[in-house]
């Protein structure tokens, strides 16, 4: 789509009455609750689905590149934000031995597919929390903030032609446009540095849908101590850091500056956010409404077609932009297919696949087990669990996190923390008929994490600090460290796991 055509979609966006949008919304969420009443949302079993996201790099230099669309489409991805980004997703299986098993088998089957031929182009996709390197004879600044103007709307020269990603730019919500973490500040004009960082999101959809706020509420207690199993975005390509020594850059990194630049590119620096911890859903209906009063970014009357789902495309369209790090999902192609599900976002893509399964299956381990038994933890303030979000992204395992045990009593031990979390993911697998060794198998990367200290994050930031302290300058030394996690990607990415590297 050329610059002209790309601005006149966004122009015809923008043109949509906001008023109208917001009264559709507000008719189609009474007919989404009225569905949900009816039963429409509630399924016999429940749902397991991934979204993993990646970067591309040129295979010869690690640099990071842009995906040409022919190839995009020959691997049957998805463009995310910008031009290096890519997605692709989990066909939704049943939440049992061969459900899981199926999920893995299909990441691996269509990830492998898709490097053999992206290979053959020099290309490598890269599975990490945030890239470090920036094309080869360009900035990562720049990358990041070119734009042009074509007939008065501003066009982000490195985004996908997306007309929702360029209408954010372009339309009178305040968000922040920029950067502002620990010794970086970037200024631009369009979402594009958010095109940084990439993720894994789990999905777990609940039997009954009237049951999802209990669900809703144990997912913000776990989400802190999954977030400092997962943090993987401590570096920022070296450009984009301010004067500062090598030494107090790496004393303040953050473990997962993924979850800061977020909210810092798409929030309004005076208000609220839409990215944000979100608060506890007491009724199914609080989490529908909540959707539909979300501030609109872009008031587009979406497309409707045969979908089940179709009859609510006004709710659909704002939940696109409803960013909480935990937030309820209700749609389905077709009324048999309905569901409502939680997806978990917090997480930063991983080193290797089975290491994002392990994830998926954890948090559906835990919101089978957790809201069955009652669990004490679902009674954590929410102001903590908030805390506990806030602190493992800073700080990973090394985080003091506020946990409620089983029995009741209140603890700060990482080890007890971790103890009791990976007790009741493994009871939540076996009520779905797992055995101990399978439920274990999947708990065993990130088991064995909790019990080293060591993430993926830390492991970055030991590779760095090694290398500054044998006086490699810092930009070299993130380069070298971004190097070595890419090659040992590239043995252990389909098939191996994160421990494995150490």
């Amino acid at each position: 789509m050329s610059a002209t055509d790309l601005a006149a979609a966004v122009e015809e966006a923008l043109a949509t009455d906001r008023e109208a949008v917001r009264e559709q919304a507000t008719q189609e969420a009474e007919d989404l609750l009225a569905a949900i009443r009816e039963g429409a949302f509630d399924n016999s079993q429940a749902l397991v689905g991934l979204e993993l996201e990646l970067y591309a790099v040129d295979a010869r230099t690690d640099a990071l590149c842009r995906v040409p669309r022919q190839l995009l489409g020959l691997i049957g991805f998805e463009q995310e934000l910008g031009l290096h980004n890519v997605e692709t997703q989990t066909t939704p299986q049943p939440l049992n031995t061969h459900g899981l098993a199926a999920q893995k088998r299909e990441l691996q089957a269509t990830l492998e597919s898709a490097i053999e031929r992206t290979l053959t182009e020099d290309i490598r996709l890269v599975s990490d929390g945030v890239w470090t390197v920036p094309p080869v004879g360009e900035d990562a600044r720049s990358y990041l903030t070119d734009a042009v103007e074509a007939d008065g709307v501003t066009i982000g020269a490195n985004m996908s032609d997306s007309v929702r990603y360029h209408a954010m730019a372009n339309t009178d919500y305040p968000a922040g446009l920029s950067i502002d973490a620990p010794n970086v500040t970037l200024d631009a004009e369009t979402v594009m540095p958010e095109s940084l960082i990439t993720s894994i999101q789990p999905h777990y959809q609940v039997a009954r849908a009237s049951a999802l706020p209990q669900h809703f509420r144990y997912a913000l207690r776990v989400a802190g101590p999954l977030l400092a199993l997962g943090v993987n975005a401590p570096f920022f390509p070296p450009g984009l850091y301010d004067d500062a020594p090598a030494d107090r850059i790496l004393d303040e990194a953050h473990m997962s500056h993924r979850i800061g630049i977020f909210e810092s590119v798409l929030n309004d620096p005076d208000g609220p956010g839409k990215v944000r911890f979100p608060d506890d859903v007491e009724t199914v209906e609080d989490a529908v409404r909540a959707v539909v009063e979300d501030p609109t970014i872009v008031p587009m009357d979406p497309p409707r077609g045969t979908r089940f789902d179709d009859q609510f495309a006004t709710i659909r369209h704002k939940h696109g932009s409803y960013w909480r790090w935990v937030r309820p999902v209700f749609d389905g192609a077709s009324r048999s297919s309905a569901n409502a599900r939680i997806e978990f976002r917090p997480l930063g893509a991983q080193p290797t696949l089975h290491d994002a399964v392990a994830f998926e299956a954890v948090f559906a381990g835990l919101m089978e087990s957790l809201p069955q038994l009652e669990h004490p933890v679902g009674t954590l303030d929410w102001a903590a669990a908030h805390e506990n979000f806030r602190a493992a992204a800073r700080d990973g395992l090394q985080a003091e996190m506020t946990w409620i045990a089983s029995d009741g009593s209140e603890t700060t031990a990482t080890d007890r923390i971790y103890a009791d979390l990976f007790e009741h993911a493994r009871d939540g697998l076996e009520r779905r008929g797992l055995t101990t060794d399978e439920a274990r198998q999947y708990l065993r990367p990130l088991r064995e994490r909790a019990d080293r200290r060591l993430t993926p994050a830390r492991w970055k930031h030991t590779q760095v600090c090694e290398r500054v302290a044998e006086g490699v300058p810092l930009g070299e030394a993130i380069w070298g460290m971004q190097s070595a996690y890419i090659d040992r990607q590239s043995e252990t990415l389909v098939d191996g796991q994160f421990v494995d590297w150490v």
